[in-house]
Protein backbone atom coordinates (compact mmCIF):
# COMPACT_ATOMS: atom_id res chain seq x y z
CA UNK A 1 0.00 0.00 0.00
CA UNK A 2 1.76 3.25 -1.05
CA UNK A 3 2.28 6.02 1.81
CA UNK A 4 -0.64 8.60 2.07
CA UNK A 5 0.24 11.57 0.48
CA UNK A 6 -1.15 13.43 3.28
CA UNK A 7 0.93 11.91 6.08
CA UNK A 8 3.56 14.82 5.40
CA UNK A 9 1.42 17.52 5.56
CA UNK A 10 0.28 16.23 9.02
CA UNK A 11 3.28 16.27 10.59
CA UNK A 12 3.75 19.59 9.86
CA UNK A 13 0.36 20.64 11.29
CA UNK A 14 1.43 18.89 14.75
CA UNK A 15 4.76 20.73 14.55
CA UNK A 16 3.07 24.00 14.21
CA UNK A 17 0.71 23.17 16.86
CA UNK A 18 3.86 22.47 19.16
CA UNK A 19 5.46 26.01 18.05
CA UNK A 20 1.90 27.49 18.55
CA UNK A 21 1.53 26.61 22.29
CA UNK A 22 4.93 27.63 23.08
CA UNK A 23 4.59 31.36 22.11
CA UNK A 24 1.10 31.43 22.94
CA UNK A 25 1.76 30.33 26.61
CA UNK A 26 4.79 32.65 26.53
CA UNK A 27 2.72 35.54 25.78
CA UNK A 28 -0.22 34.41 28.60
CA UNK A 29 2.59 34.07 30.98
CA UNK A 30 4.27 37.50 30.09
CA UNK A 31 7.77 35.97 29.00
CA UNK A 32 6.92 37.57 25.82
CA UNK A 33 5.31 40.95 26.51
CA UNK A 34 3.16 43.38 25.05
CA UNK A 35 4.53 45.01 21.94
CA UNK A 36 7.39 42.76 21.86
CA UNK A 37 9.01 42.20 18.20
CA UNK A 38 8.80 38.67 17.51
CA UNK A 39 12.35 38.16 14.82
CA UNK A 40 11.90 34.91 12.97
CA UNK A 41 15.83 34.70 13.63
CA UNK A 42 15.53 34.71 17.26
CA UNK A 43 12.58 32.11 17.07
CA UNK A 44 14.31 29.78 15.49
CA UNK A 45 17.07 29.87 18.06
CA UNK A 46 14.67 29.45 20.59
CA UNK A 47 12.68 26.59 19.42
CA UNK A 48 14.57 24.58 17.39
CA UNK A 49 12.14 24.24 14.39
CA UNK A 50 12.31 25.67 10.80
CA UNK A 51 10.60 29.05 9.67
CA UNK A 52 7.58 27.43 8.23
CA UNK A 53 6.06 26.00 10.91
CA UNK A 54 7.12 29.34 12.67
CA UNK A 55 5.21 31.73 10.06
CA UNK A 56 1.96 29.06 10.04
CA UNK A 57 1.64 29.12 14.28
CA UNK A 58 2.29 32.80 14.15
CA UNK A 59 -0.71 33.48 11.31
CA UNK A 60 -2.90 31.27 13.74
CA UNK A 61 -2.16 33.31 16.91
CA UNK A 62 -2.61 36.61 14.71
CA UNK A 63 -6.08 35.30 13.82
CA UNK A 64 -6.61 34.80 17.58
CA UNK A 65 -5.34 38.01 18.01
CA UNK A 66 -2.39 37.61 20.07
CA UNK A 67 -0.26 38.40 17.64
CA UNK A 68 -0.13 41.65 15.52
CA UNK A 69 1.60 41.46 11.70
CA UNK A 70 2.21 44.12 8.80
CA UNK A 71 3.81 42.13 5.77
CA UNK A 72 7.39 43.38 5.12
CA UNK A 73 7.45 45.91 8.47
CA UNK A 74 6.68 44.11 11.92
CA UNK A 75 5.88 40.78 13.58
CA UNK A 76 4.79 41.64 17.36
CA UNK A 77 2.78 40.63 20.37
CA UNK A 78 -0.23 42.73 20.30
CA UNK A 79 -0.50 45.70 22.80
CA UNK A 80 -3.61 45.86 24.11
CA UNK A 81 -5.82 49.16 24.44
CA UNK A 82 -8.35 50.93 27.36
CA UNK A 83 -10.62 51.02 23.96
CA UNK A 84 -11.05 47.52 23.38
CA UNK A 85 -11.54 46.23 26.85
CA UNK A 86 -15.27 46.72 27.65
CA UNK A 87 -15.85 45.06 24.44
CA UNK A 88 -13.50 42.15 24.45
CA UNK A 89 -14.93 41.71 28.43
CA UNK A 90 -18.64 41.74 27.06
CA UNK A 91 -17.77 39.20 24.15
CA UNK A 92 -16.14 36.61 27.06
CA UNK A 93 -19.92 37.13 28.56
CA UNK A 94 -21.96 36.45 25.66
CA UNK A 95 -19.85 33.28 25.29
CA UNK A 96 -19.43 31.95 28.47
CA UNK A 97 -23.29 32.88 29.49
CA UNK A 98 -24.23 29.97 27.34
CA UNK A 99 -21.15 27.83 28.14
CA UNK A 100 -21.86 28.21 31.91
CA UNK A 101 -25.16 27.25 31.94
CA UNK A 102 -24.00 23.72 29.70
CA UNK A 103 -21.01 22.94 31.85
CA UNK A 104 -22.48 23.24 35.41
CA UNK A 105 -25.03 20.57 35.64
CA UNK A 106 -22.07 18.29 33.86
CA UNK A 107 -19.18 19.21 36.18
CA UNK A 108 -18.33 15.97 38.29
CA UNK A 109 -17.22 17.04 42.10
CA UNK A 110 -13.72 17.13 41.18
CA UNK A 111 -14.12 19.89 38.52
CA UNK A 112 -17.00 21.42 40.86
CA UNK A 113 -14.46 21.36 43.72
CA UNK A 114 -11.61 23.55 41.41
CA UNK A 115 -13.65 25.92 39.73
CA UNK A 116 -15.19 27.01 43.31
CA UNK A 117 -11.54 27.49 44.38
CA UNK A 118 -10.42 29.26 41.39
CA UNK A 119 -13.39 31.51 41.99
CA UNK A 120 -12.72 32.03 45.62
CA UNK A 121 -8.84 33.04 44.46
CA UNK A 122 -10.30 35.57 42.03
CA UNK A 123 -12.70 36.76 45.03
CA UNK A 124 -9.72 36.80 47.23
CA UNK A 125 -7.94 38.83 44.64
CA UNK A 126 -10.75 41.67 44.10
CA UNK A 127 -10.82 41.56 48.21
CA UNK A 128 -6.96 43.26 47.79
CA UNK A 129 -8.47 45.19 44.27
CA UNK A 130 -5.65 43.39 42.30
CA UNK A 131 -8.29 43.25 39.53
CA UNK A 132 -5.52 42.50 37.22
CA UNK A 133 -4.49 39.16 38.89
CA UNK A 134 -8.14 38.67 38.51
CA UNK A 135 -7.71 38.88 34.48
CA UNK A 136 -4.56 37.25 34.16
CA UNK A 137 -5.94 33.78 36.23
CA UNK A 138 -8.96 34.53 34.58
CA UNK A 139 -7.78 32.09 30.95
CA UNK A 140 -7.42 29.02 33.04
CA UNK A 141 -10.68 29.01 34.39
CA UNK A 142 -12.13 30.13 31.15
CA UNK A 143 -10.42 26.40 30.16
CA UNK A 144 -11.93 24.85 32.42
CA UNK A 145 -15.17 25.94 31.30
CA UNK A 146 -15.09 25.46 27.92
CA UNK A 147 -13.79 21.92 28.69
CA UNK A 148 -16.87 21.14 30.62
CA UNK A 149 -19.50 22.34 28.28
CA UNK A 150 -19.71 18.83 26.57
CA UNK A 151 -20.34 20.88 23.33
CA UNK A 152 -17.11 20.36 20.76
CA UNK A 153 -18.16 23.00 18.17
CA UNK A 154 -18.96 25.31 21.44
CA UNK A 155 -15.62 24.00 23.22
CA UNK A 156 -13.50 24.73 19.96
CA UNK A 157 -14.84 28.24 19.48
CA UNK A 158 -14.04 29.04 23.19
CA UNK A 159 -10.31 27.52 22.52
CA UNK A 160 -10.02 30.00 19.42
CA UNK A 161 -11.13 33.01 20.87
CA UNK A 162 -10.55 33.10 24.56
CA UNK A 163 -7.18 33.30 24.53
CA UNK A 164 -7.20 37.06 22.39
CA UNK A 165 -10.06 38.57 23.98
CA UNK A 166 -8.73 37.73 27.62
CA UNK A 167 -5.48 38.94 26.52
CA UNK A 168 -7.31 42.28 25.67
CA UNK A 169 -8.47 42.88 29.41
CA UNK A 170 -4.70 43.38 30.67
CA UNK A 171 -4.15 47.67 30.52
CA UNK A 172 -3.98 49.58 33.43
CA UNK A 173 -7.35 51.47 33.15
CA UNK A 174 -8.76 47.50 33.85
CA UNK A 175 -9.57 48.92 37.62
CA UNK A 176 -11.54 51.78 36.43
CA UNK A 177 -13.69 50.15 33.52
CA UNK A 178 -14.66 46.79 35.48
CA UNK A 179 -14.79 47.98 38.99
CA UNK A 180 -14.25 45.27 41.85
CA UNK A 181 -16.95 46.69 44.02
CA UNK A 182 -19.45 45.63 40.92
CA UNK A 183 -18.18 42.38 40.26
CA UNK A 184 -17.58 40.77 43.54
CA UNK A 185 -21.06 40.20 44.67
CA UNK A 186 -21.95 38.88 40.58
CA UNK A 187 -18.89 36.65 40.95
CA UNK A 188 -20.06 35.62 44.51
CA UNK A 189 -23.31 34.66 43.05
CA UNK A 190 -21.63 32.41 40.35
CA UNK A 191 -19.86 30.56 42.85
CA UNK A 192 -23.40 30.30 45.02
CA UNK A 193 -24.70 28.88 41.46
CA UNK A 194 -22.00 26.36 40.71
CA UNK A 195 -22.35 25.07 44.14
CA UNK A 196 -26.26 25.01 44.28
CA UNK A 197 -25.62 23.21 40.67
CA UNK A 198 -28.01 25.91 39.30
CA UNK A 199 -26.84 26.17 35.44
CA UNK A 200 -29.69 29.12 35.12
CA UNK A 201 -28.35 31.17 37.65
CA UNK A 202 -24.46 30.84 37.04
CA UNK A 203 -25.33 31.34 33.37
CA UNK A 204 -27.11 35.18 34.75
CA UNK A 205 -24.34 35.38 37.12
CA UNK A 206 -21.53 35.04 34.64
CA UNK A 207 -23.49 37.47 32.27
CA UNK A 208 -23.56 39.93 35.16
CA UNK A 209 -20.00 39.31 36.28
CA UNK A 210 -19.53 40.42 32.71
CA UNK A 211 -21.10 43.63 32.82
CA UNK A 212 -23.75 42.67 30.34
CA UNK A 213 -27.29 44.59 30.63
CA UNK A 214 -29.84 42.84 32.91
CA UNK A 215 -32.40 40.84 31.37
CA UNK A 216 -35.89 42.17 31.27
Amino acid sequence: MPVPSTQPAAERKLLRDTVQDKIRDAIMDGTLEPGERLNDDDLIAWLGVSRTPIREALAELARAGLIEMAPNRYTRVAAPSKDELLDAYRTLGVIYGGVVRLAVPRLKDGERKRIVAMIDRSLASLDKDEQAKVAHDGADLYSMWAGSCGNPSLEQLCRSTTDGLAFKLRVPELAELIPADVVRPELQKLRDAVVAKDPIAAELAMEAVHLLPTRG
